[in-house]
Formats: C-alpha cells, structure tokens, sequence
C-alpha cells in the first residue's frame, strides 16, 4: 500500500512530480492539461493551490515553498536491494 504526504491524491502528486521533472518552479495551465492522468484531470491544480502547494499566476501556476520542501524529499523503498535481515548479516560477516 503507498500513503501519499500531506492527504495528497495520485493526480495531484504526478502534477508535483512534473514541476520536478522539468525543473520548473512555474507551469502553464496548457503544460498541467498535458501531463497524463489516468484518472481524468484538471482539477489538481486547483486542490493543489487549496492545500497551499501552488499559486496561481498569470496563465500558470507556480510551487510555494511547501510544494518545493515536498519535493526536494527523493523517497526509496526501505527494503531496496534485498531483506534488512540479510543486509545485516553480511555487516557483520
């Protein structure tokens, strides 16, 4: 099971990811509509400017500071490469 941060949905954290796959701070409306959502779209931008990730500006939106600190985190799997318990052994080995 993923738990998404701050009660963030799919849609609206594949719209963050993309600020951080182009490296951009702010995307237009036309780049966000473009971005793929499985499970419709359009309205992230507007739920993500509500829970204080992006503001509205001119014809796009830019991150805030919260959106930035978001994704400056790069999470991996705790268990990447093969069981704690094995990881350990050959520490000690």
């Amino acid at each position: 099971m993923i738990i998404f941060p701050n009660g963030l949905t799919t849609q609206e954290l594949r719209v963050l990811q993309e600020f951080r796959r182009l490296n951009a701070e702010t995307l237009t409306v036309e780049q966000i509509k473009a971005i793929k959502h499985p499970a419709g779209g359009g309205e992230a931008p507007a739920s993500l400017a509500g829970k204080g990730f992006l503001v509205a500006e001119g014809d796009g939106f830019t991150t805030t500071a919260k959106a930035r600190e978001l994704l400056s985190f790069d999470p991996v799997p705790e268990f990447e490469g093969g069981s704690g318990a094995d990881e350990a052994a050959g520490d000690d080995a």
